[in-house]
């Protein structure tokens, strides 16, 4: 292998991306031209003091940080505003050196402006296929009820994602403040995802810790968490973690931000990965945290003081763990031992 004076580019690294919110993979620069077009006021902490200064530790915390993302959300009001924001994103990835995306999104969120769940997911997935076209970025769609509402409304939800499953839709999720709710009472709407050959992705031990995640193992029978990083806490719990390969879809730029962790050299990533853990790095919600995919990486690399080898092997966990075909996964991994080589 050449040994490089300089570390090799991250944006170069072809990776995964498997953990991306919707309205919050927006750019910056497209909330502040939507909102001007249509005369939103946009908070502070979205203009001049943005990215803000987020914290999750309690629930005003929380409660402020969901407030923005549905202000976020708010400045997506015709189809084409769906579909610049699915571009831009796409862009945005491939820029970073993704080469597959796996998207999240709750239809509900959008569902009374743009007609419906099912239409809104139709016009989801179309925005998607023209995006994929446009940049060569594989995009795959993540349906994820939030557990702020009623177990039934993910159930309708589980069930739309059925309906879509091998149509663009890889996997379903549970999503928002992880002390809200009782996890095992969505484990229904998991179970008809589950049917249905889903990959089933709830959120789980970020805001609280090892018991959320095994929670999510044993109640919803997860394939991947989002975020887990707290399971290194629990060294049984995170040896089951390794062993069942259930992996951890790692946002530490977000971490930091809400307040779970102090700094980004407390972000247990070291930990995860001396057990065998398969960890995905991911950007979480960019417009919210300032930082897209490559900048996780970076931080990383950085914090932890990794060398090429440990981040190839990042990004060759990402690609394993994603729900692309075969063939392209063959075709990626080709790509980051290039890379490695190069």
């Amino acid at each position: 292998m050449t040994q490089h004076p300089e570390p090799r580019s991250l944006t170069a690294l072809p990776k995964a991306h498997l953990h991306l919110h919707f309205t919050g993979s927006m750019r910056h620069t497209t909330l502040l031209e939507l909102a001007e077009r249509d005369g939103i006021v946009l908070p502070d902490a979205l203009v001049e003091d943005w990215p803000p200064r987020l914290s999750a530790a309690d629930e005003k915390g929380w409660f402020r940080f969901q407030r923005l993302y549905d202000v976020a959300r708010s400045v997506l009001r015709t189809e084409d505003d769906v579909r610049r924001l699915v571009r831009e994103t796409a862009e945005d990835d491939v820029a970073d050196g993704s080469h597959w995306l796996e998207i999240q999104v709750d239809p509900s969120g959008y569902a009374a402006r743009f007609g419906g769940i099912t239409a809104f997911t139709d016009l989801v997935l179309d925005a998607v296929r023209d995006a994929s076209r446009r940049t060569g970025l594989g995009i795959a769609v993540v349906i994820a009820a939030n557990r702020t509402r009623h177990p039934m409304d993910a159930r309708t939800l589980a069930r739309l994602a059925a309906q879509y499953a091998g149509r663009g839709v890889v996997g379903f999720g549970l999503s928002n403040d992880e002390r809200r709710g009782a996890t095992t009472e969505f484990a229904a709407a998991f179970k008809i995802a589950e049917r249905a050959g889903l990959m089933l992705a709830p959120h789980g031990g970020e805001l609280l810790g090892p018991a959320s995640v095994r929670t999510c193992l044993d109640d919803l029978h997860a394939d991947r968490l989002g975020h887990g990083v707290r399971v290194a806490e629990d060294p049984a719990l995170l040896e089951r973690v390794a062993r069942e390969e259930v992996a951890l879809e790692v946002c530490p730029v977000s971490n930091v931000a809400l307040g779970v962790y102090s700094d980004l050299t407390s972000v247990p990533l070291p930990t995860l990965l001396e057990a065998g853990a398969t960890v995905a790095l991911g950007a979480d919600d960019p417009l919210l945290f300032g930082s897209r995919l490559a900048g996780q990486y970076a931080t990383m690399r950085a914090a932890h003081d990794l060398d090429d080898e440990q981040l190839a092997e990042l990004a060759a966990m990402s690609i394993r763990a994603s729900r692309a075909p075969e063939d392209t996964k063959s075709s990626m991994l080709g790509e980051v031992k290039a890379w490695l080589a190069d």
